[in-house]
């Protein structure tokens, strides 16, 4: 990457610069994956080496516990921090009430389990995640390997009384074999273009034998940060019922992005 990134990385980078002034002294903190996790990862790295700030992060995926330990982050599994003070994850998309699908990565199992593991968990995004109704973005749902193929058909037919636009299923592919998870399993992505009814698809997923489970994080994001190329980012807080527009120092960027190119 060059030094200076192009516009969609700077309002990644953007929203995740924002998004560590939520993180303290001594917090445990969840470490999402994905491309904008990635940029926040970088952040806290240069928070702790040039500032002295002392957190110890849970990945979500071993990509993000390899970028961790190549920033300085210092590591550590769910099950020794117990409980999680603050996570900061991306999504693939967000609609108005702060509802995501995420799994593109393909870690949408720890990313959930990590997020309702946490006090608090803020979203990061760029503009061009944001969408009227869920379901552009094929939503994908984690299956374990036997009877896969059992799996998929009961989850065709299951679609069949759901409100959304289409009902094609697909096995994720990695370089023309099965892509698979962290924990060995096998994605199935659903392109259904819209999702009238979150809620009950994700709780019928769910109910499915074979399903593991699905990328519809409900309730979960309690701020959505999104990230403009310009140095802007709109926060939207939950709990405080707050929509509020901001501008970002990303002065010392250029540290972070020299560090990429090399």
């Amino acid at each position: 990457m060059s030094a200076k990134p192009n516009p969609i990385d700077m309002a990644k980078y953007v929203s995740a610069r924002r998004a560590v002034d939520y993180v303290q002294d001594g917090m445990r903190v969840g470490l999402g994956t994905g491309s904008t996790a990635a940029w926040m990862v970088r952040c806290l790295g240069e928070m702790i080496r040039e500032d002295g700030l002392r957190i110890t992060g849970v990945p979500t995926s071993t990509r993000t516990a390899d970028l961790a330990r190549q920033c300085g982050v210092p590591v550590a599994t769910l099950e020794d921090a117990k409980w999680l003070d603050l996570t900061i994850d991306g999504a693939d998309e967000f609609d108005a009430d702060l509802n995501l699908i995420k799994g593109g990565g393909g870690a949408l199992l720890q990313e959930k389990i990590v997020a309702t593991a946490s006090d608090m968990t803020v979203i990061i995004t760029d503009p061009s995640k944001e969408v009227a109704s869920l379901g552009a973005f094929p939503l994908p749902v984690e299956v374990i390997p036997f009877g896969w193929q059992t799996t998929k058909a009961l989850i065709e037919e299951s679609l069949i009384g759901q409100d959304v636009d289409g009902r094609a299923v697909t096995l994720r592919l990695a370089s023309q074999l099965p892509f698979r998870t962290d924990e060995g399993n096998l994605i199935l992505d659903l392109h259904l273009r819209r999702i009238g009814n979150p809620r009950q698809l994700s709780l019928l997923l769910n109910q499915i034998p074979g399903v593991v489970e699905n990328g519809l994080f409900l309730d979960i994001a309690d701020v959505v940060i999104c990230g403009r190329q310009d140095g802007t980012v709109e926060v939207r807080d939950v709990n405080h019922g707050t929509v509020t527009e901001e501008t970002v120092d990303i002065s010392g960027g250029e540290n972070i992005f020299g560090s990429i190119a090399d």
